[in-house]
């Protein structure tokens, strides 16, 4: 098969191409290494492309969608990574509500709390944060 621009992951496989052709060669080429893909799981997502054609796997046409989650990254047909930190925020959220024993208490340090919301909070929502598109909307967000 060579090298086909994939990604893998356990049982997660995310095929790259530029054009809808190379698309549909791949999804090809799986079946004849007798890849099991589950079809109903499998979907299309366009990036920044006007090409409407049908990828077809089986002799079925996969779902397009507009938004995908690929090992928990959440990416947009328009490469952004807006829905992505929206995620990423919630999250965090939270993992901030489930420590508001300890944001309540006296009993620890404000040093000490300052390291607890580094480690819990903090983590959460800048998980991935290389991966996103950065712009000023989402810098202010965070």
């Amino acid at each position: 098969m060579g090298y086909s621009g994939q990604l893998d992951f356990a049982n997660d496989l995310a095929f790259l191409s530029q054009m809808q052709q190379q698309m549909q060669g791949k999804t090809i080429s799986v079946t004849a290494v007798v890849l099991n893909i589950h079809k109903g799981k499998s979907k299309i997502c366009r990036y920044n492309t006007t090409c409407i054609n049908r990828i077809i796997f089986d002799g079925e046409d996969l779902e397009d969608v507009e938004t995908f989650t690929y090992l928990g990254s959440i990416t947009d047909e328009h490469g952004g990574s807006v829905a992505d930190v929206k995620a990423r925020i919630g999250k965090s959220r939270v993992a901030y509500l489930q420590l508001k024993n300890i944001w309540n208490s006296k009993q620890p340090s404000n040093n000490t709390k300052l390291k607890i919301f580094n480690t819990n909070v903090k983590k959460v929502l800048l998980y991935e944060v290389e991966t996103w598109r950065t712009t000023k909307a989402i810098i202010q967000k965070i």
